[in-house]
Protein backbone atom coordinates (compact mmCIF):
# COMPACT_ATOMS: atom_id res chain seq x y z
CA UNK A 1 0.00 0.00 0.00
CA UNK A 2 2.81 2.37 0.87
CA UNK A 3 4.29 1.87 -2.59
CA UNK A 4 0.98 2.83 -4.21
CA UNK A 5 0.75 5.91 -1.99
CA UNK A 6 4.30 6.87 -2.95
CA UNK A 7 3.53 6.43 -6.64
CA UNK A 8 0.38 8.52 -6.27
CA UNK A 9 2.31 11.25 -4.44
CA UNK A 10 5.06 11.35 -7.05
CA UNK A 11 2.47 11.43 -9.84
CA UNK A 12 0.65 14.28 -8.10
CA UNK A 13 3.81 16.40 -7.86
CA UNK A 14 4.82 15.62 -11.44
CA UNK A 15 1.38 16.71 -12.66
CA UNK A 16 1.55 19.80 -10.46
CA UNK A 17 4.95 20.79 -11.82
CA UNK A 18 3.77 20.19 -15.39
CA UNK A 19 0.69 22.34 -14.75
CA UNK A 20 2.80 25.13 -13.24
CA UNK A 21 5.24 25.00 -16.18
CA UNK A 22 2.35 25.09 -18.63
CA UNK A 23 0.79 28.02 -16.78
CA UNK A 24 4.11 29.90 -16.88
CA UNK A 25 4.32 29.33 -20.63
CA UNK A 26 0.76 30.57 -21.08
CA UNK A 27 1.41 33.73 -19.04
CA UNK A 28 4.61 34.42 -20.99
CA UNK A 29 2.74 33.97 -24.27
CA UNK A 30 0.00 36.34 -23.09
CA UNK A 31 2.57 38.97 -22.09
CA UNK A 32 4.25 38.76 -25.49
CA UNK A 33 0.96 39.15 -27.32
CA UNK A 34 -0.21 42.03 -25.12
CA UNK A 35 3.15 43.76 -25.67
CA UNK A 36 2.58 43.44 -29.40
CA UNK A 37 -0.80 45.13 -28.96
CA UNK A 38 0.75 47.89 -26.84
CA UNK A 39 3.35 48.58 -29.51
CA UNK A 40 0.59 48.84 -32.10
CA UNK A 41 -1.46 51.19 -29.93
CA UNK A 42 1.49 53.46 -29.20
CA UNK A 43 2.29 53.71 -32.92
CA UNK A 44 -1.32 54.43 -33.94
CA UNK A 45 -2.65 56.86 -31.34
CA UNK A 46 -3.94 59.10 -34.13
CA UNK A 47 -5.92 56.25 -35.72
CA UNK A 48 -9.12 54.36 -34.94
CA UNK A 49 -8.29 51.88 -32.17
CA UNK A 50 -11.23 49.54 -31.82
CA UNK A 51 -11.26 46.51 -29.54
CA UNK A 52 -11.67 44.20 -32.55
CA UNK A 53 -8.63 45.62 -34.34
CA UNK A 54 -6.33 45.53 -31.31
CA UNK A 55 -7.49 42.07 -30.22
CA UNK A 56 -6.72 40.86 -33.74
CA UNK A 57 -3.18 42.26 -33.50
CA UNK A 58 -2.67 40.16 -30.36
CA UNK A 59 -4.48 37.17 -31.91
CA UNK A 60 -7.12 37.00 -29.18
CA UNK A 61 -10.89 37.12 -29.33
CA UNK A 62 -12.16 40.56 -28.24
CA UNK A 63 -13.72 39.11 -25.07
CA UNK A 64 -10.58 37.33 -23.91
CA UNK A 65 -8.25 40.14 -24.96
CA UNK A 66 -10.11 42.74 -22.90
CA UNK A 67 -9.79 40.56 -19.78
CA UNK A 68 -6.16 39.53 -20.38
CA UNK A 69 -5.04 43.08 -21.20
CA UNK A 70 -6.40 44.41 -17.91
CA UNK A 71 -4.86 41.58 -15.88
CA UNK A 72 -1.39 42.22 -17.38
CA UNK A 73 -1.38 46.00 -17.73
CA UNK A 74 -3.50 46.63 -14.62
CA UNK A 75 -5.53 49.12 -16.64
CA UNK A 76 -8.55 48.61 -18.93
CA UNK A 77 -7.90 48.91 -22.65
CA UNK A 78 -9.96 52.07 -23.20
CA UNK A 79 -8.36 53.68 -20.15
CA UNK A 80 -4.90 52.88 -21.47
CA UNK A 81 -5.66 54.30 -24.92
CA UNK A 82 -7.13 57.51 -23.48
CA UNK A 83 -4.18 57.99 -21.13
CA UNK A 84 -1.63 57.46 -23.90
CA UNK A 85 -3.45 59.92 -26.16
CA UNK A 86 -3.54 62.54 -23.40
CA UNK A 87 0.17 61.99 -22.68
CA UNK A 88 0.92 62.34 -26.38
CA UNK A 89 -0.93 65.66 -26.51
CA UNK A 90 0.98 66.83 -23.41
CA UNK A 91 4.28 66.07 -25.14
CA UNK A 92 3.18 68.05 -28.21
CA UNK A 93 2.03 70.96 -26.03
CA UNK A 94 5.48 71.10 -24.44
CA UNK A 95 7.60 70.71 -27.56
CA UNK A 96 5.60 72.01 -30.52
CA UNK A 97 4.21 75.44 -29.78
CA UNK A 98 3.01 75.86 -33.36
CA UNK A 99 0.44 73.03 -33.11
CA UNK A 100 -2.98 74.35 -32.12
CA UNK A 101 -5.17 72.73 -29.49
CA UNK A 102 -7.86 72.23 -32.14
CA UNK A 103 -5.41 70.25 -34.25
CA UNK A 104 -4.51 68.15 -31.23
CA UNK A 105 -7.96 67.10 -30.10
CA UNK A 106 -9.05 66.43 -33.68
CA UNK A 107 -5.99 64.33 -34.45
CA UNK A 108 -6.22 62.22 -31.30
CA UNK A 109 -9.88 61.31 -31.42
CA UNK A 110 -11.66 63.80 -29.15
CA UNK A 111 -15.02 65.09 -30.36
CA UNK A 112 -14.65 68.65 -29.09
CA UNK A 113 -12.43 71.06 -27.22
CA UNK A 114 -14.56 70.62 -24.10
CA UNK A 115 -14.27 66.81 -24.08
CA UNK A 116 -10.51 67.08 -24.63
CA UNK A 117 -10.15 69.63 -21.83
CA UNK A 118 -12.14 67.45 -19.40
CA UNK A 119 -9.98 64.42 -20.18
CA UNK A 120 -6.77 66.45 -19.96
CA UNK A 121 -7.71 67.94 -16.59
CA UNK A 122 -8.38 64.46 -15.24
CA UNK A 123 -4.66 63.67 -15.66
CA UNK A 124 -2.92 67.00 -15.11
CA UNK A 125 -5.33 69.08 -13.04
CA UNK A 126 -5.19 72.01 -15.48
CA UNK A 127 -6.47 72.74 -18.98
CA UNK A 128 -4.30 72.15 -22.07
CA UNK A 129 -3.96 75.93 -22.47
CA UNK A 130 -2.73 76.35 -18.89
CA UNK A 131 -0.38 73.39 -19.27
CA UNK A 132 1.23 74.88 -22.38
CA UNK A 133 1.47 78.37 -20.87
CA UNK A 134 3.17 77.26 -17.66
CA UNK A 135 5.08 74.12 -18.62
CA UNK A 136 7.60 72.94 -17.73
CA UNK A 137 8.68 74.88 -14.65
CA UNK A 138 5.31 75.11 -12.97
CA UNK A 139 4.81 71.36 -13.01
CA UNK A 140 8.12 70.72 -11.30
CA UNK A 141 7.01 72.79 -8.31
CA UNK A 142 3.28 72.20 -7.76
CA UNK A 143 1.98 69.96 -5.02
CA UNK A 144 -0.92 67.60 -5.57
CA UNK A 145 -4.22 69.45 -5.71
CA UNK A 146 -7.77 68.34 -6.32
CA UNK A 147 -9.04 68.63 -9.88
CA UNK A 148 -12.70 69.38 -10.58
CA UNK A 149 -13.56 65.73 -11.05
CA UNK A 150 -12.37 64.93 -7.53
CA UNK A 151 -9.18 63.16 -8.60
CA UNK A 152 -5.71 64.19 -7.62
CA UNK A 153 -3.65 66.11 -10.13
CA UNK A 154 -0.51 64.15 -10.95
CA UNK A 155 2.77 65.40 -9.55
CA UNK A 156 5.51 64.41 -11.96
CA UNK A 157 9.17 63.97 -11.23
CA UNK A 158 10.83 67.40 -10.89
CA UNK A 159 14.19 66.17 -12.17
CA UNK A 160 12.65 65.59 -15.59
CA UNK A 161 10.09 68.38 -15.72
CA UNK A 162 12.22 71.28 -14.60
CA UNK A 163 14.38 73.01 -17.15
CA UNK A 164 15.80 75.40 -14.58
CA UNK A 165 19.38 75.44 -13.34
CA UNK A 166 20.52 72.11 -11.89
CA UNK A 167 23.91 71.07 -10.64
CA UNK A 168 25.17 67.55 -10.05
CA UNK A 169 27.70 67.61 -7.26
CA UNK A 170 30.77 65.39 -7.00
CA UNK A 171 30.10 63.40 -10.16
CA UNK A 172 32.57 62.30 -12.77
CA UNK A 173 30.56 63.50 -15.79
CA UNK A 174 31.20 64.07 -19.47
CA UNK A 175 28.53 65.00 -22.03
CA UNK A 176 28.97 64.73 -25.79
CA UNK A 177 27.02 64.32 -29.02
CA UNK A 178 27.87 61.18 -30.97
CA UNK A 179 26.64 58.92 -33.73
CA UNK A 180 25.60 55.53 -32.38
CA UNK A 181 25.54 52.28 -34.34
CA UNK A 182 22.55 49.97 -34.35
CA UNK A 183 22.23 47.90 -31.18
CA UNK A 184 20.52 44.51 -30.98
CA UNK A 185 19.19 43.53 -27.58
CA UNK A 186 17.41 40.69 -25.83
CA UNK A 187 14.73 42.15 -23.64
CA UNK A 188 11.78 41.77 -21.34
CA UNK A 189 9.65 44.57 -22.68
CA UNK A 190 7.14 46.98 -21.19
CA UNK A 191 7.65 46.12 -17.55
CA UNK A 192 6.35 48.65 -15.06
CA UNK A 193 8.87 50.82 -13.24
CA UNK A 194 8.62 48.90 -9.96
CA UNK A 195 9.14 45.51 -11.66
CA UNK A 196 12.45 46.24 -13.38
CA UNK A 197 14.62 44.33 -10.87
CA UNK A 198 12.58 41.16 -11.27
CA UNK A 199 12.78 41.54 -15.06
CA UNK A 200 16.57 41.79 -14.94
CA UNK A 201 16.79 38.76 -12.64
CA UNK A 202 14.83 36.68 -15.14
CA UNK A 203 16.79 38.08 -18.08
CA UNK A 204 20.15 37.24 -16.49
CA UNK A 205 18.94 33.74 -15.63
CA UNK A 206 18.01 33.27 -19.30
CA UNK A 207 21.37 34.63 -20.44
CA UNK A 208 23.17 32.26 -18.08
CA UNK A 209 21.22 29.29 -19.43
CA UNK A 210 22.19 30.36 -22.96
CA UNK A 211 25.87 30.65 -22.02
CA UNK A 212 25.91 34.37 -22.82
CA UNK A 213 27.60 35.32 -19.55
CA UNK A 214 30.72 33.24 -20.03
CA UNK A 215 32.89 35.96 -21.57
CA UNK A 216 31.81 38.49 -18.94
CA UNK A 217 31.36 41.44 -21.31
CA UNK A 218 27.56 41.43 -21.70
CA UNK A 219 26.05 44.84 -20.95
CA UNK A 220 22.65 45.55 -19.38
CA UNK A 221 20.59 48.35 -20.93
CA UNK A 222 17.29 49.92 -19.84
CA UNK A 223 14.95 51.52 -22.39
CA UNK A 224 12.35 54.02 -21.18
CA UNK A 225 9.19 53.83 -23.31
CA UNK A 226 7.49 56.62 -21.37
CA UNK A 227 8.66 59.98 -20.09
CA UNK A 228 8.56 60.97 -16.44
CA UNK A 229 7.59 64.42 -17.72
CA UNK A 230 4.13 63.29 -18.72
CA UNK A 231 3.54 59.80 -17.32
CA UNK A 232 2.87 59.04 -13.65
CA UNK A 233 5.84 57.14 -12.17
CA UNK A 234 3.80 54.01 -11.37
CA UNK A 235 2.80 53.70 -15.05
CA UNK A 236 6.18 54.33 -16.71
CA UNK A 237 7.06 51.35 -18.90
CA UNK A 238 10.59 50.14 -19.43
CA UNK A 239 12.43 47.31 -21.14
CA UNK A 240 15.12 45.41 -19.30
CA UNK A 241 17.70 44.51 -21.97
CA UNK A 242 21.05 42.85 -22.60
CA UNK A 243 23.13 43.95 -25.59
CA UNK A 244 23.75 41.03 -27.96
CA UNK A 245 27.07 40.66 -29.74
CA UNK A 246 25.83 37.90 -32.03
CA UNK A 247 22.50 36.52 -33.31
CA UNK A 248 20.63 34.71 -30.54
CA UNK A 249 17.43 32.65 -30.47
CA UNK A 250 15.02 33.73 -27.75
CA UNK A 251 12.10 31.96 -26.10
CA UNK A 252 9.52 32.35 -23.37
CA UNK A 253 8.90 35.99 -22.42
CA UNK A 254 12.30 37.12 -23.74
CA UNK A 255 12.08 39.19 -26.91
CA UNK A 256 14.41 40.78 -29.42
CA UNK A 257 14.57 44.49 -30.14
CA UNK A 258 16.70 46.85 -32.19
CA UNK A 259 17.81 50.33 -31.15
CA UNK A 260 18.26 52.20 -34.39
CA UNK A 261 21.48 54.01 -35.19
CA UNK A 262 21.50 57.76 -35.03
CA UNK A 263 22.67 60.87 -33.23
CA UNK A 264 22.49 60.96 -29.42
CA UNK A 265 23.41 63.22 -26.54
CA UNK A 266 25.44 60.90 -24.33
CA UNK A 267 26.29 61.54 -20.70
CA UNK A 268 29.02 59.45 -19.08
CA UNK A 269 28.69 59.31 -15.29
CA UNK A 270 29.96 57.58 -12.18
CA UNK A 271 27.15 58.10 -9.68
CA UNK A 272 25.26 56.76 -6.69
CA UNK A 273 21.93 54.95 -7.29
CA UNK A 274 19.95 57.89 -5.88
CA UNK A 275 21.50 60.30 -8.42
CA UNK A 276 19.96 58.84 -11.58
CA UNK A 277 17.05 61.28 -11.55
CA UNK A 278 19.29 64.31 -11.13
CA UNK A 279 21.48 63.15 -14.01
CA UNK A 280 18.51 62.93 -16.39
CA UNK A 281 17.57 66.44 -15.34
CA UNK A 282 21.07 67.73 -16.02
CA UNK A 283 21.13 66.11 -19.45
CA UNK A 284 17.82 67.65 -20.51
CA UNK A 285 19.02 71.05 -19.28
CA UNK A 286 22.22 70.59 -21.33
CA UNK A 287 20.22 69.49 -24.38
CA UNK A 288 18.00 72.60 -24.27
CA UNK A 289 20.82 75.03 -23.56
CA UNK A 290 22.76 73.74 -26.54
CA UNK A 291 19.86 73.97 -28.98
CA UNK A 292 19.18 70.26 -29.48
CA UNK A 293 15.73 68.67 -29.68
CA UNK A 294 14.86 65.17 -28.55
CA UNK A 295 13.58 62.91 -31.31
CA UNK A 296 10.58 60.57 -30.96
CA UNK A 297 12.83 57.59 -30.17
CA UNK A 298 13.19 56.29 -26.62
CA UNK A 299 15.94 57.26 -24.19
CA UNK A 300 18.04 54.54 -22.59
CA UNK A 301 20.85 53.76 -20.14
CA UNK A 302 23.81 51.39 -20.52
CA UNK A 303 25.49 50.05 -17.37
CA UNK A 304 29.20 49.23 -17.18
CA UNK A 305 29.54 47.77 -13.69
CA UNK A 306 27.72 46.21 -10.75
CA UNK A 307 27.51 49.04 -8.24
CA UNK A 308 27.10 46.57 -5.35
CA UNK A 309 30.71 45.47 -5.96
CA UNK A 310 32.08 49.01 -6.05
CA UNK A 311 33.72 50.10 -2.75
CA UNK A 312 31.64 53.30 -2.76
CA UNK A 313 28.50 51.77 -4.38
CA UNK A 314 29.00 53.85 -7.53
CA UNK A 315 27.50 52.98 -10.90
CA UNK A 316 29.32 53.67 -14.15
CA UNK A 317 26.52 54.52 -16.59
CA UNK A 318 26.02 56.06 -20.03
CA UNK A 319 22.75 57.98 -20.54
CA UNK A 320 21.44 58.33 -24.13
CA UNK A 321 18.97 60.92 -25.44
CA UNK A 322 18.16 60.58 -29.18
CA UNK A 323 18.14 63.93 -31.00
CA UNK A 324 16.91 65.16 -34.35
Amino acid sequence: MRLYHLIDTVAFFINLMMALAKNTEVVSDHIKRVNKAIQYIDAHLDSELSLDVIAGIANFSPYHFHRIFKSIVNEPLNGYITRKRIEKTAAVLMRQKQVSITELYTKYGFSSNSSFTRAFKKFYGVSPTEFRANCPDRFSKISKTDSKNGQKAVLFEPYICSMGEQKIQAMDANIEVKEMPELNVACIAHVLHNNISAAYKRLLEWAGEKGLLRDGDIQPLTIYHDSFKITAPDKVRMSACLILNEPTIVDSEIGLATISKGKYVVGHYEIKPDDFGAVWGELFVWLNKNGYKKSDKDVFEIYHNDFTRHPENLSTVDFYIPIT
